[in-house]
């Protein structure tokens, strides 16, 4: 089912960006999101550490130039950075919440796109990706909410 739903999230995510002009912080991002919403300190500690990455690339934009493509790696690499050391540096003290983010490269798109498009609605644009991709994979599973 994580093919499945990484590829609902892409064909989403490319049906949103053609329609609406809004991109779901990348296309693999929504698929990616929808598998992680029973965990949902994961997805804020992923959404906060793209937050992170912005102010440091707004910070660093003060003092080099910082546009194209490299920006978009600078911002995939503090992604990296900012996603490690939520996972290996940052030590959980209660069971119930999470400070690691989800995958390696998904905090730095996301970011890119709130860059590109905005905090607020690239966070809201996610977020209803990623629902309507988990629902639907629900339909196809038969119900089942373990993707």
């Amino acid at each position: 089912m994580v093919e499945i739903t990484i590829g609902l999230g892409i064909a989403f995510s490319l049906i949103l960006s053609e329609t609406l002009g809004v991109t779901a912080g990348g296309v693999i991002v929504p698929g990616y999101i929808a598998l992680y919403l029973h965990q949902p300190d994961q997805i804020i500690m992923t959404f906060l550490a793209a937050i992170i990455v912005i102010g440091i690339v707004k910070i660093l934009s003060n003092y080099m130039f910082i546009y194209g493509k490299r920006r978009l790696v600078l911002t995939l690499l503090l992604g990296f950075i900012v996603g490690y050391m939520s996972r290996n540096l940052i030590f959980s003290s209660s069971e119930n919440f999470s400070y690691a983010v989800i995958g390696n490269i998904i905090p730095g798109l996301i970011a890119s796109w709130m860059d590109r498009q905005g905090v607020t609605r690239t966070i809201s644009v996610i977020v209803v990706t990623a629902v309507l991709v988990r629902l639907l994979v629900m339909l196809i599973s038969g119900g089942q909410l373990n993707v």
